[in-house]
C-alpha cells in the first residue's frame, strides 16, 4: 500500500492513544499532522489538566514526531452543538451525554470540516474502540464498530453515533 503523498490529520489531546495513532500512521508512509482542539473557552480548575498543558503535552508529542501541530477553537461549535442541547434536554427532564453529542458534532464534524482546510485525505483520533471485519461488498469502508478488548478503555459507546 502506497501512502507517500496522502495527508492524515491528527486530533491529538497529548495523551498515549491520539499520540500512538500518529506514529502508527507515521510508519505506515502517511504524511501526518496534529491538530489541537480546545472545546471549551473556560480552563479546567487545578485539580484536572488544563487545557494549557494538553496542548503543552500535545505539542512535546507532536516535537518528538518531528510533527506540525495546529490548534482550533471549537468553543463556538462546542456551545451550539453540544452544551445547548444538553440544557434544552436536561430543562425537560431528560440526561443526555454530552461526550456522544460532542464527538458527532465536534471532534469529527467540525475537526473533518477543519482538516479539509488544511489538504486533508483523512482524519484520525486515537479513540479506543474496534472496526469489525466488513460486511457490505457495496461498499469496502463499512465496517461494524465494535467494543475494546478492555472494557475499562472502550469507547464505542462515545463513538456510535459518529
Amino acid at each position: 500500500m502506497n501512502n507517500a503523498g496522502k495527508k492524515v490529520i491528527v486530533g491529538m489531546s497529548g495523551g498515549v492513544d491520539s499520540s500512538v495513532s500518529a506514529y502508527l500512521l507515521m510508519q505506515q508512509g502517511y504524511h501526518v499532522e496534529g491538530l489541537f482542539m480546545k472545546n471549551w473557552e473556560e480552563d479546567d480548575g487545578t485539580e484536572y489538566c488544563t487545557a494549557l498543558a494538553d496542548l503543552a503535552d500535545a505539542q512535546q508529542v507532536a516535537d518528538t514526531l518531528g510533527i506540525k501541530l495546529h490548534t482550533a477553537n471549537f468553543a463556538a461549535e462546542y456551545w451550539d452543538r453540544v452544551f445547548e442541547h444538553f440544557i434544552s434536554e436536561y430543562s425537560a427532564g431528560r440526561t443526555p451525554n454530552p461526550d456522544i453529542l460532542c464527538n458527532k458534532e465536534v471532534k469529527f464534524r467540525a475537526f473533518l470540516d477543519y482538516a479539509l482546510t488544511l489538504g486533508a485525505d483523512y482524519i484520525a483520533t486515537g479513540h479506543y474502540a474496534r472496526r469489525g471485519a466488513t460486511r457490505r461488498q457495496d461498499d469496502a469502508d463499512a465496517a461494524p464498530l465494535l467494543k475494546g478488548l478492555d472494557k475499562n478503555k472502550d469507547q464505542s459507546y462515545f463513538l456510535h453515533a459518529v
